[in-house]
């Protein structure tokens, strides 16, 4: 890029700091029940009950002592971000509780109805906090805002499967968790089913991805499109090798993908 060429925008300071603030807190959250923590299962489930108490009492009266917990909030009562949302995320937090797996000890396993309802408490509705963040300040009919909701729910479950994939053998053989079959096998079909569902909720997404905020655009672009690429390489990896690494995607391939995002953008401000 020419220095006198325009820079792609990222979004303005507002909702930068906005929009980082859903994924902040769900970061703090996911590390309580990823069994990093060296606590029994107990005390977890008790400090993510009293964590979603200060996050429900914080959006209410707009204050925690909590410096992270209170940017949420704020960014939430701003947003219209409510327990709507918050809920359902902790719910999906709250059942992985369970520390690393000791050996001999069951696998838990979801079958279909049990991962949509994880899957839409621990990524759908971050997508849509993240959403409301993004269309605060704008106007959209009732029918582009479902569109767009439609839109955030398929990427964030689309990342998540994305993800379910590619740590299969730390979800199985660590956790003791398979989000992807009842009985914690992915044989080459069921790679195959769910490459398919992931492409399909790319492909929803994408079709949202106009109707979003120019500043916002070329971030989920960028995202989307990293996964894309994940996928691909997922469903060209046999699915024995999925339990042995973890398909990655190297700091040139995704510099790469920047470039295209803010290609792709200023082709579109130009037209």
């Amino acid at each position: 890029m020419r220095r006198g060429d325009p820079a792609p925008r990222a979004p303005p300071p507002h909702a930068r700091a906005q929009h980082l603030r859903p994924r902040a807190r769900g970061r703090r959250a996911r590390r309580r029940r990823d069994g990093r923590s060296r606590h029994p299962p107990e005390a977890q489930r008790e400090a993510l009950a009293r964590l979603e108490a200060e996050t429900d009492g914080a959006i209410a009266s707009g204050y925690s002592s909590n410096p992270i917990v209170h940017a949420f909030a704020h960014t939430a009562r701003a947003a219209g971000i409510t327990r709507e949302l918050t809920g359902p995320f902790f719910a999906s937090m709250r059942s992985d509780l369970a520390g690393e797996r000791a050996d001999g000890d069951p696998l838990t396993g979801l079958d279909d109805a049990a991962h949509a309802a994880y899957v839409h408490g621990s990524a759908e509705v971050v997508g849509l906090m993240c959403l409301r963040v993004f269309l605060r300040e704008e106007h959209r009919t009732d029918a582009q805002r479902r569109t767009l909701e439609f839109g955030a729910r398929r990427l964030g479950a689309a990342f998540q499967n994305v993800n379910f994939l590619r740590d299969l053998a730390d979800d199985t053989e660590r956790l003791g968790r398979s989000y992807l079959s009842a009985d914690g096998t992915v044989d080459a079909a069921l790679q195959r089913r769910w490459i398919a569902i992931i492409r399909e909720q790319l492909d929803d997404a994408a079709a949202a991805l106009p109707l979003l905020p120019r500043d916002a655009r070329i971030a989920v672009d960028c995202a989307l499109r990293m996964f894309a690429r994940l996928a691909e390489r997922l469903a060209r990896t046999p699915a024995a090798q999925l339990t042995e690494r973890r398909v990655r995607l190297s700091a040139p391939a995704k510099a790469g993908i920047v470039a295209q995002s803010a290609l792709a953008l200023r082709k579109e401000r130009i037209a």
